[in-house]
């Protein structure tokens, strides 16, 4: 696997990140379910009829994207705001994922840019980046649509909007994520697309959904781009 993720990286004009998983476990202090369970809550406060499936949600964009489909911006503005609060204290607890600085730092190294392209709040993003000194190293960081859950990826904007900063075509940009909705929107932006299978069962999910590799380490990223400097 190691030379097919070497001749992938080899012909790479920028490399894109998802944030939670690649980069860090946000929730790893102030876990999803809790969120989610808060979130639940404000639907609850105004006035929002919530069903034992959503009731027992345990992701909170899945719950922001059930706020969406009540087609009340009101609403949806309420559990956005309380999501994006919630991800700025989760990020003081959140756990750096093992070997992702060291990918963020080996890519800039290489000279190709790198960004994160993110479900998560920006704000949540940039906050984590400068507490872990990588702010220097990333550009553009792009999060989620104030109050638009439709356009979290599996839709390919996000996605798009880094690709077009970087002024590359989408075929030389790379997006490294832990998600059937990063492979999903990479697919249809038209990039490549490394699954990070962080737990068992996704890296066949992941070869099925189009994955042009699958990795179980951000190590194995980190090495092939120390090898491209050497």
């Amino acid at each position: 696997m190691n030379a097919d993720l070497d001749r992938l990286l080899a012909g790479v004009g920028a490399l894109l990140l998802d944030f939670d998983g690649p980069v860090c476990s946000v929730f790893a202090g102030y876990p999803a379910p809790k969120v989610a369970a808060e979130l639940v809550d404000v639907l609850r406060q105004h006035s929002v009829d919530v069903p034992p499936d959503l009731a027992g949600e345990p992701d909170p964009l899945e719950v922001l994207r059930r706020a969406g489909a009540t087609g009340d911006q009101d609403v949806t503005r309420a559990v956005e705001d309380a999501l994006c609060a919630a991800e700025r204290r989760a990020i003081e607890t959140a756990e750096p994922t093992p070997f992702g600085r060291e990918v963020i730092v080996a890519a800039r190294q290489t000279g190709s840019p790198i960004a994160v392209v993110s479900n998560n709040s920006a704000g949540a993003i940039d906050a984590y980046l400068m507490a872990h000194r990588l702010a220097p190293y990333v550009f553009p960081v792009v999060g989620r649509a104030y109050a638009e859950p439709a356009r979290m990826k599996p839709d390919p904007d996000p996605i798009l909007q880094a690709v077009h900063t970087f002024g590359e075509p989408p075929s030389r940009c790379i997006l490294v994520g832990d998600s059937l909705s990063d492979i999903e929107a990479a697919r249809a932006a038209g990039i490549l697309v490394i699954g990070y299978a962080n737990r068992p069962g996704k890296a066949d999910a992941f070869r099925e959904a189009g994955a042009d590799l699958v990795v179980t380490s951000m190590g194995v990223i980190a090495g092939a781009l120390v090898g491209l400097t050497a």
